[in-house]
């Protein structure tokens, strides 16, 4: 595993973190708890130090789960989790999230369910539109200095909202999905952290199953997986898509390492810090082991040449998944 800072002004992280969204039911797929423990333990004695966990997922079991599993080993773990995702039956996001005092009532709820007395990183998880984001950092501030928040992070935010953030209060991160399938943060995003000295943590590094080969057809969903509803994972869209991954795993096959690894270099090359979720040890291994490998330039050439921008077939979400992203 390699390691290094996230940004200008953050904590030293591992570079490929975990994310802990797939450790709680209600997402993809029902989750065996002993199996989705026996991941993270695994991706952090592969050397992973950076958790990320969100209080929507579950809603709660993830940051649970999280809490109660690296609780002993809290001290070697860089823990983000993330408020102000909530959404409606219909997909909607809750207004009000980002009002302050909102802030203070969910980051007391996570850090209870967490088990711990502060976060190392506590992210706005999609802007609240009923709030200035200048408030809602102010907020996010007042918990900085009271110690129960090491870092302030934004998710899915623009450049221009990150600008707005930073200049109340220094953001340490913004994630967002990043991916050979989704390049969006290549159209400003990148570049303002860059010139801010933000970290960029991707989410859904590998196209939520995608790269990595989990999802072929729409069997290889349950009925009540979120991505049943996702224009990428339908019809012929799903068709096209799995066409991308299998390039993907034919150029990987050729530097004998796995389809996922190969996304997740890719990643690393564009200076980003990808989070991939598993509920496998086997894969938490593999995938922290993509921190140590040293492939060709001429590689990730080939790799965007046959994998474009534009490849991929359908948006990365519904209209009201899309909604709630600030572009």
């Amino acid at each position: 595993m390699r390691y290094r800072t996230l940004g200008r002004r953050g904590p030293e992280v591992s570079v490929i973190g975990f994310g802990a969204m797939t450790l709680a039911t209600g997402i993809y797929a029902d989750v065996a708890e002993d199996e989705a423990a026996e991941a993270l333990r695994a991706a952090v004695d592969a050397g992973v130090t950076f958790v990320d966990t969100a209080d929507i997922y579950g809603p709660g079991a993830s940051e649970r789960l999280v809490g109660r599993v690296l609780g002993p080993r809290r001290d070697g773990i860089v823990l983000a989790t993330k408020f102000g995702g909530d959404h409606d039956e219909e997909g909607r996001l809750v207004r009000g999230l980002g009002r302050p005092g909102y802030v203070r009532r969910a980051l007391e709820a996570s850090l209870t369910r967490l088990g711990t007395d502060h976060v190392d990183l506590y992210y706005l998880h999609r802007l609240d539109p009923t709030t200035p984001v200048e408030d809602t950092v102010g907020a996010l501030a007042e918990q900085v200095a009271a110690g129960k928040i090491g870092h302030i992070g934004l998710s899915e935010v623009s450049a221009a909202t990150l600008r707005r953030a930073h200049a109340v209060h220094p953001i340490t991160a913004v994630q967002s999905e990043y991916s050979l399938l989704t390049r969006d943060p290549e159209d400003g995003v990148l570049a303002a952290c860059a010139e801010l000295g933000v970290g960029f943590v991707a989410y859904s590094p590998l196209g939520r199953g995608l790269l990595g080969g989990a999802v072929r057809s729409r069997e290889d969903m349950g009925g009540g997986d979120w991505r049943r509803g996702n224009p990428r994972f339908q019809g012929d869209n799903l068709t096209r898509n799995v066409t991308l991954a299998d390039t993907l795993a034919t150029l990987a096959a050729g530097q004998d390492v796995t389809a996922a690894q190969l996304a997740l270099a890719w990643l690393l090359r564009k200076g980003a810090f990808p989070i991939p979720g598993t509920r496998r040890a086997a894969k938490a291994r593999a995938n922290a082991a993509a921190a140590d490998l040293d492939l060709p330039a001429a590689v990730f050439e080939e790799l965007e040449a046959r994998i474009p921008r534009d490849a991929v077939a359908g948006p990365q979400g519904d209209r009201n998944y899309l909604t709630n992203i600030d572009r």
